[in-house]
């Protein structure tokens, strides 16, 4: 399954405003600078998110966006299907069906193909917010965590940290 950069910037946004649900409206440059996210692009991906009805957005000084539901009711698959489209990493069901049908040599590796397609969007469709958050960070892997041997270091120049990729993002 391929996952776009803008897919993962939605869901790590989501995931911010997951965690800091009960704190009302959170402003894009905390949501930004939370996860390392590019503020203009994360303002054009919550403008669909809101589109979407997923967040809302709050006006004024204590203004931002924040969960339109709970974080319980929101799936990972809706999240996923608004950004990037289809959750099938092979193509649709649909499709293959008509490949196992159509190519009888072939149809083995098809099953498997929508095999692999149903296991990934079954998961995607019963994984929450609510449940990512519950999972917590996994170890020292967690984006915020400090690297000791090179935060001592006194360098005249801060480099950008290098983004985390995923194997599935697609660039």
């Amino acid at each position: 399954m391929k996952i776009s950069q803008k897919g993962l910037y939605a869901l790590q946004a989501m995931m911010v405003l997951t965690r800091r649900h009960t704190q009302g409206a959170i402003r894009i440059r905390d949501i930004a600078y939370e996860e390392n996210l590019p503020e203009k692009f994360l303002e054009l991906i919550l403008l669909e998110m809101k589109n979407a009805r997923i967040v809302e957005s709050v006006r004024g000084a204590k203004g931002g966006y924040r969960l339109r539901r709970a974080p319980s009711e929101i799936r990972l698959s809706e999240i996923i299907r608004l950004i990037d489209g289809p959750l099938a990493p092979f193509g649709d069901a649909d499709s293959l069906r008509v490949l196992i049908d159509r190519d009888a040599e072939h149809s083995a590796l098809y099953k498997v193909f929508l095999e692999v397609r149903d296991a990934a969007a079954r998961i995607l469709e019963n994984t929450t917010l609510a449940d990512l958050i519950r999972r917590g960070p996994a170890g020292r892997s967690h984006p915020k965590a400090i690297n000791r041997r090179t935060s001592d270091r006194k360098t005249s120049k801060k480099k950008k940290p290098e983004p985390t990729v995923l194997p599935m993002v697609a660039r």
